[in-house]
């Protein structure tokens, strides 16, 4: 079991007063934040053990490379890949979903094909597609969301045909906070011949992930958001797709042989990653999951739940406030859109600001879903294992303090 009040005290950041309150971090779908035993691998690391890897062999040289290899097992053995060679080290979702559409959609992708996403997805779910298909010439079809606010399956297996290549969902919204369910698309997907893309970067830090399980062809999270480091993230590829794929970015590391007109590239994963990778974020990624683990990924996940348990109901008793994304807290993650009529988003984030609670505000990088919801912007709760059950109290009571002074300019 988990405990979120003796959890914190591995966060020296929570430790804090903000704007005379205590704080409460609520921005976790943005980033989430460390702790001290992933900052004490980052600090060991540039302390004790700061080289190049892979190609020097000198002792500091052989032990960075063996903590950044030993990194890339952690990841597989977390998302239970096959094998090291299908995980691939990039800067974060966003990277790992441009290397997929630039490199596996420039070699399979052709005029008139299909790439199925939906309106729920994430900009960098979004944008790369959108790219690939304006050079290709195909396709853009995009699957609705039912008013519930799940994705709408009824829709999927009338879309996902003959023409599709490429579907690519995101396992959880980071606005709705509804699970999609990726095995049904990715079944969808290959009986169509077509690969399936997953965004995890709203689902591998909150329940357990297999990759082989869902069968999916590529998976894309980021560590910042799982505890790790920023500028580190994941690409997970089944070894079939990869071997066929050309690098994105060429340099060092990635070679085997430079002639003078012509290269070849290592094998993988090594061959995706050009230049001095991130050393010190995978080894800080690698003290994350050691954290996460340790904890449980099914005890996280529960903890998370029984907290949207108990603060859903409170949030949609509140008049004039709107939940958006399934009603039903059995059926939403910890991520909470809301907007409270009358009042912006941005003005309610910086009132609950100034009660110390910190929410996000905007449209949270998912302009298309915003669109289909016919809102402007939402302000965005997203709770993570070190809140607690006071969290979720301050929440509710800024949210009425903040109602209470925009109706009558009182708190």
């Amino acid at each position: 079991m988990i405990d979120g009040k003796t959890i914190r005290q591995d966060f020296p950041i929570l430790d804090q007063i903000v704007n005379d309150e205590p704080l409460v971090y609520l921005d976790n779908a943005a980033t989430t934040q460390k702790p001290q035993a992933v900052l004490t691998a980052l600090n060991d690391y540039y302390h004790h053990d700061n080289a190049n890897v892979h190609r020097g062999v000198h002792t500091l040289a052989e032990r960075a490379t063996a903590a950044y290899e030993a990194a890339r097992e952690k990841v597989r053995n977390f998302v239970n890949a096959k094998e090291t060679a299908e995980i691939l080290f990039t800067r974060g979702t966003t990277t790992s979903l441009n290397w997929v559409a630039q490199s596996f959609g420039e070699a399979f992708i052709e005029a008139g094909d299909e790439i199925v996403i939906s309106y729920m997805e994430h900009h960098a779910n979004i944008i790369p597609w959108q790219q690939l298909a304006q050079r290709k010439n195909a396709k853009l079809v995009y699957l609705d969301i039912t008013p519930e606010g799940h994705l709408d399956m009824n829709d999927a297996k009338a879309k996902i045909g003959a023409k599709t290549k490429i579907v690519s969902i995101a396992q959880v919204s980071n606005v709705l906070g509804g699970v999609n369910p990726i095995a049904e698309l990715t079944a969808l997907a290959h009986a169509a011949n077509a690969v399936m893309v997953v965004d995890g970067a709203q689902a591998v830090p909150h329940m357990p992930v297999d990759v082989q399980a869902l069968d999916c062809d590529f998976y894309a999270f980021s560590g910042h958001k799982m505890c790790g480091p920023t500028g580190i993230g994941v690409l997970y590829g089944k070894r079939q797709w990869l071997e066929q794929m050309e690098p994105v970015e060429f340099g060092g590391e990635m070679i085997d042989f430079v002639n003078l007109y012509d290269s070849t590239w290592k094998e993988l994963p090594w061959k995706f990653e050009a230049g001095t990778p991130n050393i010190a974020g995978a080894i800080g990624l690698g003290a994350a999951i050691d954290y996460l683990s340790a904890l449980g990924m099914d005890n996280i996940h529960q903890y998370e739940q029984d907290l949207v348990n108990y603060v859903l109901p409170k949030l949609t008793a509140i008049e004039g406030l709107t939940v958006y994304g399934p009603q039903n807290p059995a059926e939403h993650t910890g991520v909470v859109a809301f907007n409270l009529d009358g009042i912006h988003p941005h003005d309610v984030a910086t009132a609950l600001d100034m009660e110390g609670v910190a929410v996000r505000a905007g449209h949270h990088c998912a302009q298309p879903l915003l669109q289909h919801l016919q809102v402007p912007a939402t302000a965005r709760a997203s709770f993570y294992f070190y809140n607690t059950k006071e969290d979720a109290d301050r929440l509710v009571a800024a949210i009425l303090a903040t109602k209470e002074f925009f109706q009558h300019g009182t708190i």
